[in-house]
């Protein structure tokens, strides 16, 4: 076994990326590597001739069962989005994992997504580990089970109940690519241009007639406590902010969880964030589908404020 700083030097990045899809929170991820390597230094693996990483995932991930567990069993104030997470070029070493290629259902990139992040909250707790284990991570149903303390049937009956919960996400599923990625940036700026200077109509002609917005202000600051659905509400609701806040006093374009986002800062008021996380997700068509706000000041550790 390899002392402390060894095992942090080799595994704490791959670590951090498997806790933060487990939990879709940066802070939680911190706490789980922290927790995770203490007790391998503390209370190692009996074999010491086998790979440590396999026992870190397993001590890891079942940790994060139980952190996933105690988050849920307490009342949240609207709806919980995952922590943004600012990345750089592809992404990949910054959002923790190193860039290797797997073979499983969903590429690296697309399993810190927020569309994929979001989904993953309408799992179980053991459900949304097996899917990464087995769809993001392309563990074999054996060395799931293993990890999770499980039969093999149970996590093929687990895992093909969650991914029948994940059909809505199949369904929609929009591969990242360059396009996408350029395209999704070009909206963010038209929306952002209609919603400083209140045009309703430039608005409304930009979101798909199904969009959803989802806002996460933790109870803390102003944001809707329930999803709002189709293009009407969605374009009442920003055209109703535009008008009532300066809302691009600043703003910076960024790379957020593989894909583009804005921040948004502005002198703070009564129930107002001073800064936000603003990401949009396209359909096919270009038009805005998803909208996701975050603003809750604890989920935005993973992302820098802007320099003047």
């Amino acid at each position: 076994m390899a002392d402390g700083d060894g095992l942090a030097r080799e595994h704490r990045r791959y670590l951090w990326g498997l806790c933060y899809r487990l939990t879709g929170s940066a802070a939680d991820a911190d706490d789980l590597v922290q927790e995770t390597l203490l007790r391998a230094i503390e209370r190692p693996p009996a074999r010491t001739d086998e790979p440590v990483r396999p026992w870190l995932t397993r001590v890891a991930v079942n940790l994060g069962i139980d952190r996933l567990r105690a988050r849920r069993r307490r009342a949240y104030d609207g709806p919980w989005l995952p922590s943004p997470v600012e990345t750089d070029g592809d992404g990949v070493l910054e959002i923790g994992i190193e860039p290797v290629e797997t073979e499983g259902r969903y590429d690296l990139l697309e399993s810190v997504s927020m569309a994929f992040l979001v989904a993953l909250e309408a799992l179980t707790p053991r459900q949304r580990a097996i899917v990464l284990l087995c769809d993001v991570f392309d563990w074999s149903v054996k060395e799931a089970a293993d990890a999770l303390g499980m039969t093999e049937t149970a996590v093929k009956t687990m895992h093909h109940r969650a991914r029948r919960a994940l059909s809505t996400y199949e369904s929609s599923r929009t591969r990242r690519t360059p396009e996408l990625v350029e395209k999704t940036r070009e909206a963010l700026g038209r929306f952002l241009m209609a919603l400083g200077t209140t045009d309703g109509k430039a608005l409304e002609s930009m979101l798909d007639a199904e969009v959803r917005h989802l806002s996460d202000g933790g109870g803390e600051f102003f944001a809707a406590r329930l999803p709002i659905l189709g293009r009407d509400r969605v374009g009442r609701l920003f055209v109703g902010l535009g008008k009532r806040h300066n809302m691009g006093a600043q703003f910076a374009f960024r790379m957020v969880n593989g894909m583009p986002a804005v921040v948004l800062e502005h002198a703070p008021g009564r129930k107002l964030a001073p800064r936000s996380v603003l990401q949009c997700e396209i359909g096919e068509d270009g038009s805005i589908r998803a909208i996701y706000w975050v603003l809750a000041t604890k989920k935005l550790s993973a992302v820098g404020p802007i320099v003047s």
